[in-house]
């Protein structure tokens, strides 16, 4: 079978590796891809945004399945073109990818069907949304309401910075266009969780919970970032809040858009907060987090490509899919100033000894040599029986990948290990 996928970071590469691994993948195309995957396929410099190149790259190639994995091409149509040519794919359609791609659909469509999330409001106009704020409850949260790379939503936590953050989005539009209408939100309190989850628009099947580490510096202190690192299973993830986001807000949300005319097939992301009142939604998602994707796909048992055919085929029901019992870490390894000014183009070495899973994010290939070429540069993953081996084992191992200028938080899995 001769498959596709589109997209060119750590996530992809660590999908990459899965499908790899199957009996039945032939060959394999990455649009764009990375430095660090051409050891299990060709990559290609197609853009992940251009689907004309896309859909014309499957057409000359005899593509047989494609995988979409980043938002933008999702958010743009890009399995709805490559399915008008008859191509097979794991993703959703652009009528179902706004679940991410607007921050106001997926509130309403919350309100309307009585999924658990924050209070808000919607604004169009900035100067109704700063008269909003001089009596709204503080702290409160300024999403923009399209995608922004994962950037945009801004924690305001005095009434000044949330007017600076709706005139940030509106005047200045940091955000370009994603910023000309916004969400401002109630302020939710708890642990985090991350749940991914495979759907073919009518069985959800949840993969193992992961907890991301979104904050720069140590001690979730810094500028937001794409993520810093993660560990799954969360151990705020309990079984009697699984029960509960199930029965609240994985099936729920799965039955209302097929409701609205707009099943969803692919990977749905929850972000969850899990308040004193229970699990809450913060944001969908459209497809595989990153760096969520580096840590649950290890622990992934099943063939992904059997997984991927049956959610395309609408037939998820009948797999079995099963992860395994041990926990995992992933460390980012960034260039020093991520996610504001870098430096690229040093060279990665890593030690002979290097025990555990290396997912490339940004580097390239220069004269057989991968150079850093991005602000998280990759991800060491390690797995364990228990977390504390892995957390262990993903930090001995990140010091073995070396390069100019690298730079990790050295607590990534402390808070999941406190509370164990």
């Amino acid at each position: 079978m001769n498959i596709l996928l589109v997209g060119s970071g750590g996530r992809e590469h660590a999908i990459l590796k899965k499908l790899a691994a199957s009996p039945k993948a032939a060959k394999i195309y990455v649009l764009p891809g990375n430095g660090g995957m051409d050891d299990l396929a060709e990559c290609v410099p197609v853009g992940a945004k251009d689907i004309d190149g896309i859909v014309a790259f499957a057409k000359e190639h005899a593509i047989d399945f494609a995988v979409v994995a980043p938002d933008d091409p999702l958010v743009l149509g890009a399995v709805d073109a490559l399915e008008k040519i008859g191509v097979r794919c794991f993703g959703p359609r652009a009528n179902a990818a706004i679940i991410e791609g607007s921050k106001v659909f997926s509130k309403n469509l919350m309100k309307k069907y009585g999924i658990p999330t924050a209070e808000y409001a919607v604004f169009s106009d900035m100067d109704e949304a700063l008269a909003y704020l001089d009596t709204a409850k503080i702290p409160t949260v300024v999403k923009a309401d399209g995608l922004a790379l994962g950037k945009g939503v801004i924690l305001a936590f005095t009434r000044d910075e949330a007017k600076a953050a709706v005139r940030s989005m509106m005047a200045d539009r940091i955000f370009g266009a994603s910023g000309s209408r916004i969400v401002i939100e109630e302020f939710l309190e708890g642990p985090e969780v991350s749940v991914l989850s495979f759907t073919d628009g009518k069985t959800i099947v949840p993969m193992v919970s992961s907890m991301d580490h979104k904050r720069a510096k140590d001690g979730d202190e810094g500028l937001n970032t794409g993520g810093m690192g993660t560990i799954a299973p969360n151990p705020y993830y309990t079984d009697e809040v699984a029960a509960r986001c199930m029965r609240e807000i994985f099936l729920p949300t799965v039955e209302a858009m097929r409701s609205e005319g707009r099943p969803f097939k692919g990977c749905l992301y929850f972000g969850l907060m899990i308040t004193k009142d229970g699990p809450k939604v913060i944001e969908y998602n459209c497809r595989f987090g990153d760096p969520e994707t580096q840590v649950v796909l290890p622990l992934l048992r099943t063939d992904l490509l059997e997984i991927m055919e049956a959610v395309a085929d609408e037939r998820l029901a009948d797999v079995d899919v099963r992860f395994s019992e041990d926990c995992a870490c992933c460390v980012v390894l960034a260039s020093d100033g991520y996610p504001q000014k870098y430096a690229t183009g040093f060279p990665i070495t890593v030690d002979a000894d290097f025990a555990a899973e290396l997912f490339i994010a940004g580097a390239k290939r220069a004269d057989e040599q991968l150079l850093t070429a991005g602000g998280r540069v990759l991800g060491v993953t390690a797995t364990a029986p228990t977390l504390r081996e892995a957390v262990d084992k993903a930090y001995e191992n990140a010091a073995k990948v070396h390069f100019e200028n690298a730079y990790c938080r050295r607590d990534v899995g402390k808070r999941a290990l406190a509370v164990l």
